[in-house]
């Protein structure tokens, strides 16, 4: 019984890394490694990122609308506490290390408690070419990961550096919520979910959005595993420790997300797909909002260190990994 399970799970996983997500992600690498001139210019890359994220967030507007918010409240709980855990978590752990600066280490853990909207997004496609129903509003717990995970983060660097310097100038949290709010992922994100939300944008969706949806990402996925392999000699500069916490955070993350998902459905029958989704924003780390964030909010951090943990090693294994790893999971603990 157990054995069969296993071979299940390992079919599984590797049916997984050979999904077109993954294969574009692998040939951003490859092509980059082979020293290809190829270049996505950085405002079709910007464009693209919009419209996927509108996307997600339309969908997830028109699904609230429908939706029971009672059902949300824990999944939306565990979101909060999922993204500052993640913090907490790596500043008693890798911010501890030796030749890890404390501001350095506190930034990586907040840019890998915050979400990554790429990975999101190749979730989602994963999700529904497999034909796994979620809740269409799980992908609106984004917010409630990303900004308590950059708020934290923060002000966790923002008191040891004044405790360092013997400052006593108090830590101003409201303007680190609206910065996120700000940022450009999260704002096509929230403007997403509120026209969803407010409006009746059905038919522009299922027109122009939806059909997409799955080609856009494609092209995003190339863009990320060249800009991978590219983030790697800025990796090299700084602590092997970053490329250790970034190879495995994002799965210890994601399977605490697990855990959690698991509660809810427990509790609020929150549905399989939507554990592996939550599991999946826990195992991610911001590629987009969340280095501006960081960087105007702890000037000090190495912005080579959180970066480069982040592109070149913590987002291809959320994606080649981790996404099989808890669709696998799922199917071996729902037994769907």
């Amino acid at each position: 019984m157990i054995l069969d399970a296993l071979l299940d799970f390992a079919t599984r996983l590797l049916a997984q890394l050979q999904s077109p997500t993954l294969a574009f992600l692998l040939g951003g690498i490859l092509i980059a490694a082979l020293g290809s001139r190829l270049e996505i210019p950085e405002s079709i890359y910007k464009f693209i990122v919009f419209m996927l994220l509108m996307r997600v967030g339309l969908d997830g507007g028109m699904s609230i609308r429908e939706a029971n918010l009672a059902d949300m409240l824990l999944p939306a709980l565990f979101a909060v506490l999922i993204g500052a855990g993640i913090v907490l978590i790596g500043r008693f752990t890798l911010a501890l290390l030796p030749s890890v600066r404390t501001e350095d280490g506190i930034a990586t853990a907040g840019l890998f408690g915050a979400v990554s909207g790429s990975t999101l997004a190749a979730a989602i496609v994963v999700l529904e070419s497999e034909g796994i129903d979620y809740e269409h509003w799980a992908p609106a717990l984004y917010p409630f990961m990303d900004i308590p995970a950059l708020v934290v983060a923060i002000v966790l660097a923002n008191l040891y550096l004044k405790r360092r310097d013997g400052s006593s100038e108090k830590v101003r949290i409201w303007p680190i919520v609206k910065e996120s709010l700000q940022g450009s992922a999260l704002s096509a994100m929230l403007l997403g979910i509120a026209l969803g939300l407010f409006t009746r944008p059905e038919q522009i969706f299922e027109g122009f959005y939806d059909p997409l949806f799955r080609g856009l990402l494609s092209v995003l996925m190339l863009v990320m595993g060249m800009e991978a392999y590219a983030r790697l000699n800025e990796l090299r500069r700084v602590a092997h420790w970053f490329a250790i916490y970034a190879a495995i955070a994002p799965l210890l993350n994601g399977l605490i997300a697990f855990a959690l998902g698991y509660v809810a459905h427990v509790l609020t029958g929150f549905s399989p797909g939507g554990v592996v989704l939550l599991a999946i924003l826990a195992s991610s780390s911001s590629d987009i909002s969340g280095p501006p964030t960081l960087r105007a909010g702890i000037p000090s951090a190495n912005p080579s260190a959180y970066v480069g943990a982040s592109t070149s090693v913590g987002t291809p294994v959320a994606i080649a990994i981790g996404i099989p790893l808890f669709l696998g999971l799922s199917q071996v603990v729902f037994g769907t």
